[in-house]
Protein backbone atom coordinates (compact mmCIF):
# COMPACT_ATOMS: atom_id res chain seq x y z
CA UNK A 1 0.00 0.00 0.00
CA UNK A 2 1.24 3.45 -1.28
CA UNK A 3 1.66 6.11 1.65
CA UNK A 4 0.88 9.60 0.69
CA UNK A 5 3.73 12.08 1.00
CA UNK A 6 2.57 13.28 4.14
CA UNK A 7 3.08 9.71 5.82
CA UNK A 8 -0.54 8.63 5.53
CA UNK A 9 -1.73 5.91 3.78
CA UNK A 10 -3.78 6.52 0.38
CA UNK A 11 -7.38 5.34 0.27
CA UNK A 12 -7.37 1.54 -0.63
CA UNK A 13 -8.48 -1.68 1.51
CA UNK A 14 -5.91 -2.19 4.65
CA UNK A 15 -4.54 -5.81 4.67
CA UNK A 16 -2.40 -5.24 7.75
CA UNK A 17 -1.96 -3.61 10.85
CA UNK A 18 0.71 -2.29 13.10
CA UNK A 19 0.08 -2.25 16.86
CA UNK A 20 1.77 -0.12 18.70
CA UNK A 21 1.70 -0.72 21.99
CA UNK A 22 3.07 0.90 24.68
CA UNK A 23 5.93 3.58 24.24
CA UNK A 24 9.19 2.65 25.39
CA UNK A 25 12.84 0.90 24.93
CA UNK A 26 13.95 -2.41 24.42
CA UNK A 27 13.97 -2.61 28.58
CA UNK A 28 10.36 -1.02 29.10
CA UNK A 29 9.04 -3.88 26.53
CA UNK A 30 11.06 -6.75 28.70
CA UNK A 31 9.32 -5.92 32.09
CA UNK A 32 5.78 -5.57 30.15
CA UNK A 33 6.60 -8.94 29.05
CA UNK A 34 6.91 -10.45 32.58
CA UNK A 35 3.71 -8.50 33.43
CA UNK A 36 1.78 -9.62 31.00
CA UNK A 37 3.50 -13.04 31.25
CA UNK A 38 3.00 -13.45 34.98
CA UNK A 39 -0.56 -11.72 34.77
CA UNK A 40 -1.15 -14.35 32.23
CA UNK A 41 0.07 -17.74 33.06
CA UNK A 42 -1.76 -16.76 36.81
CA UNK A 43 -5.16 -16.02 34.83
CA UNK A 44 -4.82 -19.40 32.99
CA UNK A 45 -4.14 -21.67 36.30
CA UNK A 46 -6.65 -19.79 38.32
CA UNK A 47 -9.40 -20.17 36.05
CA UNK A 48 -8.59 -23.70 34.86
CA UNK A 49 -7.99 -24.76 38.85
CA UNK A 50 -11.63 -23.44 39.19
CA UNK A 51 -13.26 -25.06 35.93
CA UNK A 52 -12.07 -28.60 37.50
CA UNK A 53 -12.78 -28.37 41.00
CA UNK A 54 -16.43 -27.64 40.34
CA UNK A 55 -16.65 -29.85 37.58
CA UNK A 56 -14.91 -32.61 40.14
CA UNK A 57 -16.51 -31.83 42.86
CA UNK A 58 -20.81 -32.98 43.12
CA UNK A 59 -21.03 -30.62 46.36
CA UNK A 60 -20.49 -27.91 43.79
CA UNK A 61 -22.77 -28.64 41.00
CA UNK A 62 -25.60 -25.88 41.88
CA UNK A 63 -26.78 -22.94 39.65
CA UNK A 64 -24.44 -20.73 42.09
CA UNK A 65 -21.36 -22.68 40.81
CA UNK A 66 -22.12 -23.58 37.27
CA UNK A 67 -22.40 -19.69 36.69
CA UNK A 68 -18.96 -19.35 38.36
CA UNK A 69 -17.64 -21.89 35.76
CA UNK A 70 -19.12 -20.05 33.03
CA UNK A 71 -17.76 -17.34 34.26
CA UNK A 72 -14.18 -18.79 34.49
CA UNK A 73 -14.29 -20.02 31.21
CA UNK A 74 -15.27 -16.60 29.80
CA UNK A 75 -12.24 -15.01 31.51
CA UNK A 76 -10.03 -17.75 30.09
CA UNK A 77 -11.05 -17.20 26.52
CA UNK A 78 -11.42 -13.28 27.12
CA UNK A 79 -7.85 -13.04 28.38
CA UNK A 80 -6.08 -15.82 25.71
CA UNK A 81 -7.73 -13.32 23.01
CA UNK A 82 -5.45 -10.69 23.92
CA UNK A 83 -1.97 -11.83 26.18
CA UNK A 84 -0.56 -14.18 23.17
CA UNK A 85 -0.82 -11.56 20.44
CA UNK A 86 0.65 -8.93 22.99
CA UNK A 87 3.40 -11.61 24.67
CA UNK A 88 4.76 -11.97 20.52
CA UNK A 89 4.86 -8.11 20.07
CA UNK A 90 6.44 -6.86 23.13
CA UNK A 91 9.91 -8.10 21.95
CA UNK A 92 9.71 -8.34 18.20
CA UNK A 93 10.59 -5.56 15.91
CA UNK A 94 7.49 -6.88 13.72
CA UNK A 95 4.09 -5.95 15.16
CA UNK A 96 1.87 -6.51 12.48
CA UNK A 97 -1.56 -8.02 12.71
CA UNK A 98 -3.76 -8.47 9.38
CA UNK A 99 -6.95 -7.21 8.84
CA UNK A 100 -8.67 -10.71 9.40
CA UNK A 101 -6.59 -11.45 12.33
CA UNK A 102 -7.23 -7.80 13.85
CA UNK A 103 -11.11 -8.51 12.88
CA UNK A 104 -11.33 -11.67 14.63
CA UNK A 105 -9.52 -10.53 17.69
CA UNK A 106 -12.13 -7.42 17.90
CA UNK A 107 -14.98 -10.23 17.63
CA UNK A 108 -13.96 -12.90 19.75
CA UNK A 109 -12.55 -9.88 22.57
CA UNK A 110 -16.17 -8.17 22.16
CA UNK A 111 -18.07 -11.01 22.58
CA UNK A 112 -16.10 -12.56 26.02
CA UNK A 113 -16.25 -8.73 27.31
CA UNK A 114 -20.18 -8.45 26.65
CA UNK A 115 -20.78 -12.13 27.58
CA UNK A 116 -19.49 -11.68 31.10
CA UNK A 117 -20.69 -8.59 31.94
CA UNK A 118 -24.59 -10.04 31.29
CA UNK A 119 -22.88 -13.33 33.28
CA UNK A 120 -22.29 -11.08 36.23
CA UNK A 121 -25.86 -9.83 36.14
CA UNK A 122 -27.30 -13.12 36.00
CA UNK A 123 -24.86 -14.05 38.56
CA UNK A 124 -26.49 -11.50 41.06
CA UNK A 125 -30.35 -12.34 39.73
CA UNK A 126 -29.17 -16.56 40.66
CA UNK A 127 -28.30 -15.06 44.55
CA UNK A 128 -30.95 -12.58 44.82
CA UNK A 129 -34.01 -15.86 43.82
CA UNK A 130 -31.20 -18.03 46.55
CA UNK A 131 -31.81 -15.72 49.06
CA UNK A 132 -35.59 -13.38 48.87
CA UNK A 133 -37.16 -16.35 47.64
CA UNK A 134 -35.64 -19.75 48.90
CA UNK A 135 -38.50 -21.77 48.64
CA UNK A 136 -38.76 -21.07 44.76
CA UNK A 137 -35.09 -21.40 44.20
CA UNK A 138 -35.31 -25.26 42.92
CA UNK A 139 -37.37 -23.94 40.18
CA UNK A 140 -36.81 -20.85 39.25
CA UNK A 141 -33.44 -21.62 38.62
CA UNK A 142 -33.63 -25.31 37.88
CA UNK A 143 -30.85 -26.71 35.48
CA UNK A 144 -32.92 -26.05 32.08
CA UNK A 145 -33.56 -22.09 32.80
CA UNK A 146 -29.53 -22.35 34.08
CA UNK A 147 -28.85 -23.40 30.90
CA UNK A 148 -30.91 -20.98 28.97
CA UNK A 149 -29.75 -17.90 30.88
CA UNK A 150 -26.34 -18.91 29.77
CA UNK A 151 -26.81 -19.60 26.38
CA UNK A 152 -28.86 -16.15 26.72
CA UNK A 153 -25.26 -14.38 27.90
CA UNK A 154 -23.31 -15.95 24.93
CA UNK A 155 -26.18 -14.94 22.31
CA UNK A 156 -26.21 -11.47 23.71
CA UNK A 157 -22.72 -11.67 23.49
CA UNK A 158 -22.31 -12.47 19.77
CA UNK A 159 -24.69 -9.75 18.96
CA UNK A 160 -23.34 -7.37 20.26
CA UNK A 161 -19.82 -7.88 18.82
CA UNK A 162 -21.11 -8.56 15.53
CA UNK A 163 -22.68 -5.36 15.10
CA UNK A 164 -19.45 -3.63 16.49
CA UNK A 165 -17.30 -5.76 14.26
CA UNK A 166 -19.58 -5.26 11.06
CA UNK A 167 -19.64 -1.41 11.89
CA UNK A 168 -15.70 -1.20 12.43
CA UNK A 169 -14.19 -2.99 10.12
CA UNK A 170 -16.35 -2.04 7.26
CA UNK A 171 -15.18 1.44 7.36
CA UNK A 172 -12.30 2.89 5.01
CA UNK A 173 -8.84 2.82 6.90
CA UNK A 174 -7.27 5.49 5.10
CA UNK A 175 -5.06 7.90 7.54
CA UNK A 176 -2.81 5.15 8.71
CA UNK A 177 -2.56 1.67 9.62
CA UNK A 178 -0.73 1.98 12.95
CA UNK A 179 -3.27 1.27 15.95
CA UNK A 180 -2.31 2.71 19.09
CA UNK A 181 -2.83 0.01 21.39
CA UNK A 182 -1.55 -3.39 22.27
CA UNK A 183 -4.43 -5.13 20.86
CA UNK A 184 -7.39 -4.32 18.41
CA UNK A 185 -10.09 -1.98 20.39
CA UNK A 186 -12.96 0.22 18.32
CA UNK A 187 -11.67 3.33 19.92
CA UNK A 188 -7.99 3.69 18.16
CA UNK A 189 -9.71 2.05 15.24
CA UNK A 190 -12.17 4.41 14.70
CA UNK A 191 -9.34 7.43 15.42
CA UNK A 192 -7.68 5.02 11.50
CA UNK A 193 -11.02 5.94 9.34
CA UNK A 194 -11.57 8.52 7.17
CA UNK A 195 -15.26 8.33 7.09
CA UNK A 196 -17.37 9.64 9.30
CA UNK A 197 -17.78 7.36 12.77
CA UNK A 198 -20.99 9.15 13.86
CA UNK A 199 -22.93 5.48 13.43
CA UNK A 200 -20.42 3.64 14.94
CA UNK A 201 -20.37 6.09 17.98
CA UNK A 202 -23.95 6.12 18.32
CA UNK A 203 -24.05 2.11 18.30
CA UNK A 204 -21.13 1.87 20.61
CA UNK A 205 -22.34 4.19 23.48
CA UNK A 206 -25.77 3.26 22.87
CA UNK A 207 -25.31 -0.08 22.68
CA UNK A 208 -22.76 -0.97 25.04
CA UNK A 209 -23.68 1.48 27.42
CA UNK A 210 -27.10 0.11 27.70
CA UNK A 211 -25.49 -2.85 28.40
CA UNK A 212 -23.35 -1.33 31.06
CA UNK A 213 -25.99 0.55 32.53
CA UNK A 214 -28.76 -2.11 32.04
CA UNK A 215 -26.58 -4.90 33.72
CA UNK A 216 -25.41 -2.78 36.54
CA UNK A 217 -29.00 -1.74 37.67
CA UNK A 218 -29.59 -5.27 37.66
CA UNK A 219 -26.89 -6.34 40.11
CA UNK A 220 -27.46 -3.35 42.39
CA UNK A 221 -31.11 -3.85 42.62
CA UNK A 222 -30.48 -7.94 43.38
CA UNK A 223 -28.11 -7.07 46.38
CA UNK A 224 -30.29 -4.20 47.31
CA UNK A 225 -33.62 -6.55 48.33
CA UNK A 226 -30.44 -9.25 49.51
CA UNK A 227 -28.92 -6.52 51.54
CA UNK A 228 -32.21 -6.03 52.99
CA UNK A 229 -33.09 -9.53 53.61
CA UNK A 230 -30.09 -10.39 54.85
CA UNK A 231 -30.15 -7.93 57.89
CA UNK A 232 -33.73 -8.93 58.56
CA UNK A 233 -31.89 -12.39 59.43
CA UNK A 234 -31.64 -13.56 63.54
CA UNK A 235 -28.59 -15.62 62.67
CA UNK A 236 -25.20 -13.66 62.84
CA UNK A 237 -23.31 -16.61 60.95
CA UNK A 238 -26.19 -16.81 58.40
CA UNK A 239 -25.62 -13.12 57.51
CA UNK A 240 -21.99 -13.29 57.77
CA UNK A 241 -21.34 -16.53 55.21
CA UNK A 242 -24.26 -14.45 52.84
CA UNK A 243 -22.36 -11.21 52.79
CA UNK A 244 -19.30 -13.17 52.55
CA UNK A 245 -19.78 -14.92 49.18
CA UNK A 246 -22.15 -12.20 47.66
CA UNK A 247 -19.21 -9.97 49.14
CA UNK A 248 -16.97 -11.65 46.18
CA UNK A 249 -19.25 -11.57 43.27
CA UNK A 250 -19.91 -7.20 44.66
CA UNK A 251 -16.06 -7.50 44.38
CA UNK A 252 -15.65 -9.30 40.97
CA UNK A 253 -18.11 -6.65 39.44
CA UNK A 254 -17.57 -3.67 41.34
CA UNK A 255 -13.97 -3.87 39.04
CA UNK A 256 -15.49 -5.06 35.81
CA UNK A 257 -18.10 -2.87 35.35
CA UNK A 258 -16.15 -0.02 36.87
CA UNK A 259 -13.08 -0.08 34.06
CA UNK A 260 -15.93 -0.64 31.30
CA UNK A 261 -18.03 1.90 32.09
CA UNK A 262 -15.06 4.02 31.85
CA UNK A 263 -13.99 3.20 28.31
CA UNK A 264 -16.90 2.71 26.74
CA UNK A 265 -19.75 3.80 28.26
CA UNK A 266 -18.40 7.39 28.55
CA UNK A 267 -17.11 9.56 25.74
CA UNK A 268 -14.00 11.42 26.80
CA UNK A 269 -14.06 9.67 30.37
CA UNK A 270 -10.02 8.47 29.54
CA UNK A 271 -7.87 11.90 29.00
CA UNK A 272 -5.45 9.52 26.28
CA UNK A 273 -4.77 6.47 24.83
CA UNK A 274 -1.97 5.52 26.99
CA UNK A 275 -4.57 6.30 30.28
CA UNK A 276 -6.51 3.98 28.24
CA UNK A 277 -4.26 1.28 27.67
CA UNK A 278 -3.34 1.07 31.17
CA UNK A 279 -7.45 0.89 31.93
CA UNK A 280 -7.35 -1.83 29.26
CA UNK A 281 -4.96 -4.09 31.13
CA UNK A 282 -7.56 -3.92 34.14
CA UNK A 283 -10.39 -5.54 32.84
CA UNK A 284 -8.34 -8.04 30.00
CA UNK A 285 -5.86 -9.42 32.21
CA UNK A 286 -5.77 -8.20 36.03
CA UNK A 287 -9.31 -8.93 36.72
CA UNK A 288 -9.56 -12.21 34.56
CA UNK A 289 -6.37 -13.38 37.40
CA UNK A 290 -8.39 -12.32 40.11
CA UNK A 291 -11.77 -13.19 39.71
CA UNK A 292 -10.44 -17.00 40.45
CA UNK A 293 -8.55 -15.94 43.62
CA UNK A 294 -11.52 -13.76 45.19
CA UNK A 295 -14.15 -16.82 44.35
CA UNK A 296 -11.45 -19.06 45.88
CA UNK A 297 -10.62 -17.35 48.90
CA UNK A 298 -13.62 -15.25 49.88
CA UNK A 299 -15.87 -18.89 49.70
CA UNK A 300 -15.70 -21.33 52.18
CA UNK A 301 -17.10 -23.83 50.05
CA UNK A 302 -14.16 -23.85 47.13
CA UNK A 303 -11.93 -23.83 49.40
CA UNK A 304 -13.40 -27.52 50.87
CA UNK A 305 -13.59 -28.94 47.77
CA UNK A 306 -9.90 -27.79 46.34
CA UNK A 307 -8.60 -29.22 50.18
CA UNK A 308 -10.86 -32.44 49.20
CA UNK A 309 -9.38 -32.75 45.98
CA UNK A 310 -5.67 -32.22 47.17
CA UNK A 311 -6.62 -34.98 49.81
CA UNK A 312 -7.79 -37.36 46.75
CA UNK A 313 -4.88 -36.52 45.09
CA UNK A 314 -2.44 -37.25 47.62
CA UNK A 315 -4.08 -40.62 48.58
CA UNK A 316 -3.73 -42.00 45.19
Amino acid sequence: MAPHRNGNLSEMPLQEFVLEGFEGGLQTQALLFALFLALYVVAVLGNLAMMVVITLDVRLHSPMYFFLKNLSLVDLCYSSVIAPKALATFLSSSKLITFEGCATQFFFFSMMGTTETLLLAVMAYDRFVAICSPLRYPISMCPSVCARLVLGCYCGGCFNSGVQTILTFSLLFCSSNHIDHFFCDVIPLLQLTCASTAVNELALFGLCGLIIVGTTLVVLTSYGYITVTTLRMRSGGGRHKLFSTCGSHMTAVSLFYGTLFVMYAQPGAVASMEQGKVVSVFYTLVIPMLNPLIYSLRNKDVKDALRRLGQRHTAT
